[in-house]
């Protein structure tokens, strides 16, 4: 490296005998005295030590002699200084290197070591070397460490001690011995050759970057110390830390050719921080997309909060990576979730607005919020504090009113919480949750989140949490879902997988386990495929809670090809500020189960795989399919697979429409369930109105509204034995539930029948 810089320069002054016109009494600086025709000095053509040198009759207490060239200073580089001193008569003294430090501007550089260790004379004729190395970097070794502001100096040496004496001196030696430093043969340079100080107070973001220009392609080294940073600073050469160095909280630091969560970490001597500025760096538009954890397990003492460590990201939509490692929360009290209860007053007119709200201040953005009236998986996704107002992620069910509600903040491993990303993937790594943290909150505001074949093991309350809009078109792929609730009875299970809260989601090819539910969802075009979940638990008989929760009515979602392991899904509209229904809306429609595996075991007998719950009057079912799928229940019958909870209110039988179960498997299961149903009836004795018994296998236990076909399945006979052919016709919605029909034939007859029911019209 040393070659390469000062190959060209030269360092080496005149020797004495040239003349002494370049050689300062002072401080070598331009107009200051010089020896020529000095009356205590003199050129000595032929000493026997040194051949031609210079004799100086010492007269000062400081006696100097300066080089007025000005020999450059150059970030990596470290000059030795030498010269070899006897002492020929008069009064001993000590010898010492010195020198004069000037910056660009030809102005001195103040409070530098600016003198070399000083070398007493103890006998006539006995020769001393003096020698000094001087450089930018603080290393061992170095006698005067500069630093970057002087750009030159002035060198030589000085005598010190008692006058009277005299003296000889050799030239002056000035040479480069960089190679002492940092070896020629190696491709790398050190911080502190270009003046970093690792003293953690100096700012040597100047160093690190003068470095990084003079790698020329090989390797910074930043040594033991604590070196500060201030300020956005990106380094381009590959870089390797044995210290550390700090920064402010909004400096980003971007290693472009060493960017992986190992350098990171080592570089900020902490596994937290270091992933911190490392998300932080992957967010500042580097050149880089993704951040490898390279396998590595990341313990965090705290939550990792996006928007503290990326102040003003507003709008990145850059895809970004964060892959391939374990990212594990070590207990301690920042993960202790806020609990605050409040009262608010909520108006359906402003479905997203809860105001007059107390405390206001204290509750975080993020917080869950439970109460009379709210759904599940509500959140704050905003406050004004001034206005006293918290803005919700989802409606509230429970009408006008004001009411006290409590706030519920979990803290997360990776907490987006007030910030705004599209297209960020989460890729091979595992959510070690341990029941002391949950896994990840996404963004406020963004979309086109993934979720790739990662781990979520034990998250404390939820594994991914949506308080916006950001869970648009977000993706969960080959993912397991590992719940912290895994001994407990269902009943009491309490920790949730996903919510969401816009459109567009893709659930595929994942594995739940013993979640309260894996998913509750609201927004519609979601796809839900190829996965397992399973809630089941020890107890005999025991409670079974919905694995998937549908909130929103009209959703246009497919759930296909999933094990559904001692789970239901559940239909409500717990999301609505206005739950009962009005003419100008969709009710419950848009819903196709497919190819799904339903299976149960050990259950209470009335369990249903597929409930709808309607939150308010007047709803109904206008589009739903449940075709090619298998329910099967073990260790005990169920009576069927389907049923409306009408706990708050019932549907309106009347306007169904547009249901299509059938094609359905069912083992275990006490009344088939379809729609059509064919129902098998028989008349012993002629009568001209047959009214066929409560038809229990509609879907939802609907109302007979119409019949496909009436099929005779024998001959007709009339009251007196002879057989005839005959037509009924039929009445529908008959008896006190409507589920029964009625055949009225022309004359009385007797005969089996197969009529082909359905429970609603297209219409």
């Amino acid at each position: 490296m040393n070659i390469a810089v000062t190959n060209g320069l030269l360092l080496m002054p005149p020797a004495f005998r040239a003349g002494l016109n370049a050689w300062s009494q002072t401080n070598g600086t331009s107009g200051s005295a010089t020896w020529a025709n000095a009356a205590n000095a003199a050129l000595i053509p032929a000493d026997q030590d040194f051949g031609a040198c210079l004799e100086i009759v010492k007269q000062q207490g400081t006696t100097s002699i300066r080089f007025m060239g000005e020999t450059p200073m150059i970030p990596g580089v470290y000059l030795r200084v030498s010269a070899r001193v006897k002492a020929v008569a008069g009064a001993l003294a000590s010898a010492r290197i010195g020198a004069w430090a000037g910056n660009a501007a030809r102005n001195h550089v103040s409070g530098l070591v600016e003198v070399g260790p000083a070398v007493p004379m103890t006998a006539y004729g006995d020769i001393i070397e003096v020698s000094a190395i001087i450089g930018v970097g603080a290393r061992s070794g170095v006698d005067m460490s500069w630093g970057t502001a002087p750009s030159f100096g002035h060198f030589g040496i000085d005598l010190v001690g008692s006058n009277g004496g005299a003296f000889r001196i050799e030239s002056l030696r000035i040479e480069d011995v960089t190679a002492a430093f940092v070896p020629s043969l190696l491709d790398w340079v050190d911080v502190r050759d270009f003046g970093a100080r690792g003293d953690g107070v100096t700012n040597d973001r100047a160093a690190f970057i003068a470095a990084d220009r003079a790698a020329n392609g090989g390797q910074v080294v930043v040594p033991e110390g604590n070196f500060l940073i201030s300020g956005d600073m990106s380094i381009d050469s590959p870089i390797r830390f044995k210290g550390r160095i700090t920064t402010p909280t909004a400096t980003r630091v971007a290693f472009m050719q060493s960017f992986d969560f190992p350098t990171y970490a080592k570089a900020f001597g902490d596994e937290t921080l270091g992933l911190k500025k490392a998300i932080q760096a992957l967010l500042g538009y580097t050149d880089h997309v993704a951040l490898d954890l390279c396998g590595r397990r990341v313990d965090l003492d705290e939550p990792i909060m996006v928007d503290e460590i990326a102040p003003g990201l507003g709008g990145f939509a850059n895809r970004r990576v964060i892959q391939n490692g374990s990212i594990l929360a070590k207990p301690g009290a920042a993960w202790n979730k806020g609990s605050w209860t409040s009262s608010g007053t909520y108006d359906p007119s402003k479905p997203l607005i809860l105001s007059n709200v107390g405390n206001v201040a204290a509750i975080e953005i993020g917080s869950r919020v439970i109460g009379n009236g709210v759904g599940r998986e509500v959140y704050v996704a905003g406050r004004n504090i001034a206005q006293k107002t918290l803005t919700l992620s989802q409606p509230l069910h429970g009408g006008a009113g004001t009411r006290n509600y409590s706030f519920e903040r979990y803290r997360y491993l990776l907490d987006f919480t007030g910030t705004e990303i599209s297209k960020l993937q989460l890729s091979n790594i595992d959510f070690a949750c341990d029941g002391v943290a949950s896994a990840v909150m996404l963004p406020a505001k963004g979309e086109l989140i993934q979720f790739r074949d990662c781990h979520f093991t034990k998250p404390r309350d939820r594994a991914i949490t949506s308080v916006g809009r950001a869970c648009q078109g977000m993706q969960v792929d080959g993912c397991e879902f590992l719940s912290s609730d895994l001994d407990l009875p269902v009943a009491q299970r309490s920790t949730i997988g996903i919510n969401v809260n816009a459109n567009d989601v893709k659930i595929r090819g994942n594995r739940f386990v013993r979640f309260a539910h894996f998913m509750v969802a609201n927004g519609g075009g979601h796809m839900i495929s190829n996965n397992h979940w399973f809630q089941g638990d020890g107890s005999g008989q025991g409670l079974r809670n919905a694995g998937l929760v549908l909130t929103l009515t009209n959703i246009q979602t497919t759930v296909s090809d999933n094990y559904v392991d001692n789970a239901s899904i559940e239909w409500t509209n717990e999301h609505s500020a206005t739950p009962d229904f009005r003419g100008n809306e969709y009710s419950f429609g848009g819903l196709t189960v497919t190819g799904n595996t339903f299976l149960c075991s050990d259950t209470a007998s009335w369990f249903t795989w597929i409930t709808v719950k309607p939150y308010g009057t007047g709803h109904f079912i206008q589009g739903l399919m449940v075709v090619g799928n298998v329910f099967k229940a073990l260790y005990g019958d169920v009576d069927r697979i389907d049923r409306v909870d009408t706990s708050i209110a019932d549907l309106d039988y009347n306007r169904m429409r547009n249901l299509q179960f059938e094609a359905n498997t069912f083992n275990g299961i006490s009344t088939y369930v379809a729609n059509p149903l064919m129902v098998q009836y028989s008349q012993n004795s002629a009568a001209s109105t047959w009214t066929l018994p409560v038809i229990q296998g509609l879907p939802f236990q609907g109302w007979a509204k119409s019949v496909l076909s009436v099929v005779n399945e024998s001959a007709m006979f009339n009251g007196s034995g002879q057989r005839i052919d005959a037509t009924p016709y039929v009445q529908a919605e008959q008896g006190g539930s409507k589920r029964q029909l009625r055949l009225q034939w022309s004359q009385p007859t007797r005969g089996s029948v197969s009529v082909y029911a359905r429970m609603d019209r297209p219409q």
